[in-house]
């Protein structure tokens, strides 16, 4: 009878919800993702909210693509890796000139940093400037150009720097094009550059390992050191002796947390003192009394809908005004 296929459907309905209603909140444990394109996501950085240290975050993106981006005031720049022994991260601006443009200057935009984290230019890092206008710009041979005017050495833009004459790749590719290098000590000074430059591009020193302090080799990219902030509650989070946990940070209040398997503890894991998984539970109370409500909720449901049944005339399966349900 209708009634009766009414009855079992919403019967099946309620163990349903009942089922997905008392499953673990997928959200009592937010894991820390450790890698984005093949790249080791460490402290002091995390590509989830809450992992790592709140100076960095949101600072790594990893995209849907999966793609590392760097994100700062001028961009997302994507990372091609980052060091955590010798501290730095190497990006790419794919705005800034490379060896296939030639004497073609593409328009660019200064690369800039957020002031207020703990990131900074690596001094590294040399930067090329492309047909600058010589009415606004300084282009001199900067041994000449310091030996005669010491005081202003460091406003030269030097034209006989080596990288200059040996261009990473592409030694002959300027063709007729001025180059000249100067590192810019504040962003403003590199739009000022860029205003009377055609066009610019950062090449970093990279260590090859073999026969160091001579071992260095200019490749193109921007390198950008970072500091690690170190604290006794991350070292004791991360000991495996405490359990092994992962450094992070309430989203709401920025203070440390430590991130385990089970919860957050605000100390380390095997800690069992009363602060241990103190927002854990809360998120799990709150999923249990939603839970609970949700039950007896649909239960009260059922027992309307039982109570109906029994009242209701049978008129084999004819539904009519007097055994109508709904």
């Amino acid at each position: 009878m209708a009634s009766s296929s009414l009855f079992i459907r919403l019967s099946s309905s309620f163990a349903y919800h009942l089922f997905f209603l008392l499953l673990p909140s997928a959200a009592q444990v937010s894991p820390c993702r450790t890698s984005c394109s093949g790249i080791p996501i460490n402290y002091p950085f995390g590509i989830d909210d809450g992992c790592g240290s709140p100076y960095y975050r949101r600072i790594l993106v990893c995209t849907d693509s999966g793609q590392l981006e760097l994100r700062t005031p001028s961009g997302r720049y994507p990372v091609r890796s980052v060091s955590y022994s010798d501290p730095h991260i190497l990006v790419s601006d794919p705005f800034m000139w490379n060896c296939q443009d030639g004497d073609a200057f593409r328009p660019t935009r200064p690369f800039s940093l957020d002031t207020s984290t703990h990131f900074s230019l690596s001094p590294q890092n040399d930067y090329l400037f492309f047909n600058c206008s010589e009415d606004d710009v300084i282009v001199e041979p900067k041994p000449i150009f310091c030996e005669r005017f010491p005081d202003r050495c460091d406003s030269s833009c030097d034209s006989a720097s080596y990288l200059c004459r040996h261009l990473p790749e592409c030694a002959s590719a300027l063709g007729g094009s001025s180059c000249c290098s100067y590192y810019p000590k504040a962003t403003e000074s590199l739009r000022m550059m860029l205003k009377y430059c055609a066009s610019y591009t950062s090449v970093y020193w990279r260590s090859s390992g073999v026969n160091p302090p001579d071992d260095q080799v200019p490749e193109y990219g921007i390198r950008v050191d970072f500091d690690i902030p170190v604290t006794t509650r991350c070292l004791q989070c991360q000991d495996t002796n405490k359990g092994g946990g992962t450094c992070g940070f309430d989203t709401q209040t920025q203070d440390f947390l430590c991130l385990c398997g089970q919860g957050n503890a605000t100390t380390y894991c095997k800690d069992l003192s009363v602060g241990h998984h103190k927002r854990i539970g809360v998120i799990a109370g709150m999923a249990t009394a939603v839970s609970v409500a949700g039950v007896v909720g649909i239960g009260a449901g059922i027992w309307y809908l039982i109570r109906l049944r029994k009242k209701a005339p049978v008129v084999c399966g004819v539904q009519s005004n007097e055994n109508r349900l709904f």
